[in-house]
């Protein structure tokens, strides 16, 4: 599937970092879903700095959301230009994320001061955006 470009707004999120980076996104998840009264309608991201981390799983702010009760800490996610890929059956295709991104990558300049997106819109489909000067 071909990657294009978009300009991306930034989100204000709450988020959970993962200790071991990639590999404890799932957990990172679990945590942070465990503190939300409600899943459903609610904008779900990953986000990862290379080469090393961290790996946080985040979700957006919904407007009067009280977060210092929810004891989680906000971040912004920076918006700008992003190569954008799409994914589909995305959890039964864990590996083709990291592949996903590393073909974006290709012929682009990456900007590492901002992280790689995960965009989950739904159990099904994951947007991927590769920041890009």
């Amino acid at each position: 599937m071909v990657a294009n470009e978009v300009l991306l707004p930034e989100v204000q999120v709450m988020y959970v970092e993962s200790a071991t980076g990639l590999a404890g996104a799932a957990e990172a998840f679990e945590r942070l879903e465990a503190r939300l009264r409600r899943l459903k309608g609610r904008r779900f991201y990953g986000t990862f700095q290379p080469p090393d981390g961290p790996y946080r799983a985040c979700v957006a702010i919904e407007f009067g959301e009280d977060t210092a009760a929810l004891g989680l800490p906000k971040w912004t996610i920076p918006g700008g230009r992003y190569r954008r890929r799409k994914l589909l059956d995305w959890e039964q295709h864990l590996p083709e994320i990291g592949r996903s991104f590393a073909r974006m990558s290709e012929g682009a300049e990456r900007d590492v001061t901002r992280p790689s997106i995960e965009f989950y819109r739904s159990q099904k489909e994951v947007l991927l955006f590769l920041p890009v000067k």
